[in-house]
């Protein structure tokens, strides 16, 4: 069995710990930093955090999404035309962490990072209230001094581990990751789905008899069916599109009411 990556720059790994020792699974809500409005967002994250959410992991909008489903490339598209920037997405963090300590996880893509700065993000990203960092296209081995640097940081470097991960791979990467691992659930691009993969629960089991780290399981998940179902295999449950479509559907109160119900799901 591969350990978790113990490193004292993880503010995550205590709150994994404590919930897996209470046998309480994460909920993990996804939003587009700046959508549907700029000003929205402190008060959004709010909601999620009131109606059970965990950890959120808070979208930096960027133009050429390319993990991303047509839900939230629109939201990202509409907070760019509305100005968001990563250093407007940064100050809404620190307005919503004066008020609640909810961890956030910031979802980016790293050309934002390269050109603020990749030094001044972390400092700013903590000072901020930031506790983890998600590249999406950052993967293991691809830059080697700039994943020591960012590890170096006090933020958890979350990793992504596919389907289609070698499975020695998969343990190379959840060895290096910090806080959680995201499991992508399925093949393709994020955004709400009908069905789960047959296959994913006995991938879920396979991998955690191999690691400790904490997992996290994310892409498609869109009801409380799923998120009942992934309880048991899971430590953690990321819910993106679908939570978009609900606030779409009803604002902040539709969101927060679809996120509760998640929670309950969840037990």
């Amino acid at each position: 069995m591969y350990p978790t990556t113990s490193s004292e720059t993880d503010p995550i790994a205590p709150w994994f710990a404590r919930w897996r020792a209470a046998g309480h699974t994460a909920l993990i809500p996804y939003m587009t930093a700046g959508y549907p409005r700029p000003a929205d967002t402190p008060g959004l994250l709010a909601a999620l955090a009131g109606a059970g959410a965990d950890i959120i992991e808070l979208g930096v909008p960027f133009s050429d999404p390319v993990a991303d489903g047509p839900t939230i490339q629109r939201a990202s598209q509409r907070a760019l035309e509305q100005g968001v920037t990563l250093a407007s997405v940064l100050a809404q963090l620190t307005e919503f962490r004066a008020r609640h300590d909810t961890p956030v996880v910031l979802f980016s893509y790293l050309n934002p990072l390269l050109s603020y700065g990749v030094e001044r993000f972390c400092a700013e990203a903590v000072a901020a209230g930031a506790h983890g960092l998600l590249l999406t296209d950052l993967p293991v081995g691809g830059d080697p001094e700039l994943e020591g640097l960012l590890e170096a940081a006090p933020l958890a470097l979350v990793r992504l581990i596919a389907p289609t991960t070698p499975p020695a791979r998969a343990l190379l990467i959840a060895a290096r990751a910090q806080g959680f691992v995201y499991y992508i659930a399925r093949l393709g691009v994020t955004g709400a789905g009908r069905e789960l993969r047959p296959e994913l629960v006995q991938e879920l089991r396979a991998l955690r008899q191999r690691t400790t780290t904490p997992l996290a399981v994310g892409f498609g998940v869109s009801t409380p069916a799923h998120a009942a179902l992934l309880a048991a295999e899971a430590d953690g449950v990321v819910v993106g599109s679908a939570l978009i479509d609900a606030l779409d559907r009803g604002g902040i109160p539709a969101a927060a009411a679809f996120l509760a119900e998640l929670r309950r799901a969840l037990g």
